[in-house]
């Protein structure tokens, strides 16, 4: 089973997740932050990963700690999962439309590190949320999972539009990635290791 369990507790946050890579799409998803709790849920069905996130966080200061913490949570929780990362295709990439939004994602679960975030919002806010928040969300789990994950708007005419596609997008790349292919022997790489 390629899954994992993840809790960091700090004085600003308390977050638990539970991800299996080989599910079926399934979640429960509890963050205190509705958007978030929206968008986790479509990248667990879009991904077909079983989800588990329950955060408790100082989202009476704002909401910054619990969006970068649940991305550092998760990130570990990506790579716990994905082990030693031997069978797995390890790159995945995904343009994907919704409405009059499109949204290039490519990643790479390289072991380095690096985020490439191409995004012009064409509002600063869904409801009460600073959308800036997804960058800090999107670096801490790229770093926390190894992953050089590159987010690219192509066309955006609708917030919540741009950041459903980015997460449906970001969720059939990772699938895509961390799926096996019986060719590959050990990992997928000229040096031997990931």
């Amino acid at each position: 089973m390629r899954n994992s369990s993840i809790k960091r507790t700090t004085k600003e946050t308390d977050i638990s997740v539970n991800f299996e890579i080989d599910g079926s799409g399934k979640s429960s998803v509890n963050t205190g932050i509705p958007f978030m709790d929206h968008m986790l849920t479509l990248f667990a069905k879009h991904g077909f990963f079983d989800l588990e996130v329950t955060a408790k966080g100082d989202i009476e200061v704002d909401y910054h700690h619990t969006m970068e913490d649940l991305g550092l949570v998760l990130g570990e929780a990506i790579a716990k999962a994905a082990g030693d990362k031997a069978g797995i295709r390890r790159y995945g990439n995904f343009l994907l439309p919704m409405d009059e939004t499109l949204a290039l994602i490519a990643l790479d679960l390289s072991g380095r590190p690096c985020l490439v975030f191409d995004v012009q919002p064409p509002a600063p806010m869904i409801k009460d949320l600073d959308v800036r928040l997804f960058h800090e969300f999107f670096q801490a789990l790229a770093v926390k999972s190894g992953m050089n994950l590159h987010v690219k708007q192509m066309v955006s005419g609708e917030v919540h539009h741009l950041y459903e596609a980015i997460f449906k997008g970001f969720a059939k790349a990772l699938d895509q990635a961390l799926s096996v292919d019986p060719r590959i022997q050990g990992v997928l790489s000229t040096k031997g290791s990931l």
